[in-house]
């Protein structure tokens, strides 16, 4: 669960989630090795793991490809646990995800991680073209699981196995963004990762049904819980969120049903926006589900966050559109750790 070089922010370890994000006027290409040089940095201060996000037809994100840039920057790198947080089971047959990653954790042995999530992750459209059936659904989820689990344990009486794949041991993760997954999770004893830079709402509501209902299994013996959050760090306040703007107009722009590339930041973030517009993003861009400001404040707040939670881990994501910036922001966390 923890890798030997991790450290520990108050006794836990930190992550990092990254969405590989393009921004205005470069590209997928840039993008991809900002993440190798980002990973690389996080392995030597300290971070436990590195996952990407699946999402589609986002031309500011290029994480589509989970499995693909997950296996580059397991390349690039040498212990720090890399994964999926997470690829969206809907979209995709079980009998690839079960090949995918066990290709990767045949590659790298030990390192892999696989999170799994509900959501399609996407428009209906994008949906169709994924090769989803129309009337596939999250209730669906729970029977794709168990399928994909199949494929995992050692039978050779099966009539579909996965090479690579079967009698792998890969971690599975559930992810999820209300009580749904967290149900889940409890039930099959499995480690719970909860959304919570973005649905901040449900966020202790998910966390005590996860606790109140885990039944220990096989793969693990008690609760674990990793739990996003939104944070930029800058060495003055005035700059955290000055930076913070980009992140804000994104929100803003998925709010609208814009997609764009990750956008520069402003001088005027309200110039953007409606008083209604900010309103419906207000819970989003403060505390619990963002942290923005200088080191003092970034540390006051996130000991606030995981005290309030009692989380096993935190994954941390930031939407900060220069490179040298968004390095500098999880050097500052890293600074914090033991």
């Amino acid at each position: 669960m923890i890798h030997d070089r991790a450290k520990k922010f108050n006794g836990i370890p930190l992550s990092v989630l990254d969405l590989a994000l393009i921004n205005e006027g470069s590209s997928a290409a840039q993008s991809f090795k900002n993440s190798v040089d980002l990973a690389r940095h996080a392995e030597n201060w300290g971070f436990n793991r590195f996952w990407f996000a699946e999402h589609h037809n986002m031309p500011g994100v290029a994480s589509s490809a989970t499995s693909v840039i997950i296996g580059h920057v397991a390349g690039a790198t040498e212990t720090i646990r890399l994964g999926a947080g997470g690829v969206m089971l809907p979209n995709h047959a079980p009998l690839v995800i079960a090949e995918q990653f066990g290709t990767l954790d045949a590659l790298y042995p030990g390192r892999i991680d696989l999170g799994l999530g509900r959501a399609p992750g996407s428009d209906q459209a994008t949906a169709y073209a994924l090769r989803r059936t129309l009337h596939s659904s999250g209730n669906e989820f729970p029977q794709q699981l168990a399928e994909l689990r199949a494929y995992f344990e050692y039978d050779p009486s099966a009539r579909v196995r996965a090479f690579p794949g079967e009698g792998q041991d890969i971690p599975i993760w559930l992810l999820g963004s209300s009580d749904f997954s967290a149900r889940l999770a409890a039930e099959l004893g499995l480690p719970f990762s909860f959304a919570s830079h973005f649905a901040p709402t449900y966020m202790m509501q998910a966390l005590s049904l996860y606790h109140r209902n885990f039944k220990p299994s096989k793969d693990l013996e008690k609760p674990y819980t990793m739990l996003g959050v939104t944070l930029i760090a800058a060495d003055t306040d005035e700059k955290a969120h000055n930076i913070a703007t980009s992140q804000q107009q994104q929100f803003l722009d998925i709010r609208r049903g814009v997609t764009t590339q990750f956008k520069p930041p402003i001088d005027d973030v309200d110039s953007v926006w409606s008083d209604f517009e900010k309103a419906t993003v207000a819970e989003l861009l403060e505390w619990p589900s963002m942290i923005v400001g200088s080191p003092e404040t970034v540390k006051q707040k996130l000991e606030a966050f995981v005290e309030m939670t009692k989380a096993d881990e935190c994954i941390i994501s930031s939407g900060i559109y220069n490179h040298e910036d968004r390095l500098r922001s999880y050097e500052i966390l890293a600074d914090m750790m033991e």
